[in-house]
């Protein structure tokens, strides 16, 4: 486990602990957190007790959890957090993606879930919701149910006609999802988008919105140099 008894921050900070067995993989998250403010990593723990006795020392508001820990299964370690009084948030951040095992995670009150692999981008949106949403609770008086409902349906966009998000065709969408059935194996969002015809731009937000509805699976490939490719295949 590294970080000590936190120092306060400036204002409005978001301390967050980092839990993740791989040394590494917690290494890569912990610089994705520093890049949106304004949160600051406060710790990292490599296992369930160490993330528990993290949380004893540095108090963090919010835990970015993976599940595959070495000695107690991530979802396990919450309660041990609320009986001991803890009521930081926690975001999952792992490989599971059984329907149970997500079920079981909002049950336990998780604020967001999001599936490994993933780019800097994915997780920077999903920090800036929360800090929005954290926000919102701080500052909320309530003084009807019109105030409550406001609390409680969050940032998240209303999705438009036919489920797509407001902005996405159904024309586009519809052309992603011919490409992704019809390759021989994954496309990257430039691949995509040259069998397509639209930007790359678009063809990455349309995959996006495929990964995040279930629909497509995402992988990195990871070249000579460089930053990985993510690349998208359509979950038969």
């Amino acid at each position: 486990m590294t970080g000590t008894a936190r120092t306060p921050g400036p204002p409005g900070t978001i301390d967050v602990l980092v839990v993740d067995d791989d040394f590494m993989v917690a290494r890569v998250h912990r610089a994705f957190v520093e890049r949106v403010s304004p949160f600051r990593v406060v710790g990292v723990a490599g296992t369930g007790r160490e993330a528990i006795d993290a949380v004893d020392g540095l108090r963090p508001d919010l835990v970015l959890l993976d599940l595959y820990l070495p000695d107690i299964f991530g979802l396990d370690v919450i309660p041990h957090l609320r009986t001991a009084g803890h009521d930081c948030d926690v975001m999952v951040i792992s490989a599971a993606r059984e329907a149970g095992t997500v079920r079981d995670a909002v049950r336990h009150g998780v604020v967001d879930y999001l599936l490994k692999p993933f780019e800097f981008e994915d997780l920077g949106s999903r920090l800036e919701r929360y800090a929005a949403q954290r926000g919102r609770l701080l500052a909320t008086v309530v003084r009807d149910q019109a105030d409550v409902d406001r609390v409680l349906a969050g940032a998240a966009p209303a999705p438009a006609a036919g489920g797509l998000p407001k902005g996405m065709s159904v024309e586009t969408a519809e052309l992603v999802e011919r490409a992704l059935r019809s390759a021989d194996g994954t496309l990257s969002a430039t691949e995509c988008a040259a069998l397509t015809g639209v930007s790359r731009v678009s063809a990455r937000r349309y995959l996006e919105h495929f990964h995040a509805t279930g629909n497509a699976d995402v992988s990195l490939r990871y070249g000579v140099a460089g930053r990985p490719e993510r690349r998208y295949g359509w979950r038969v």
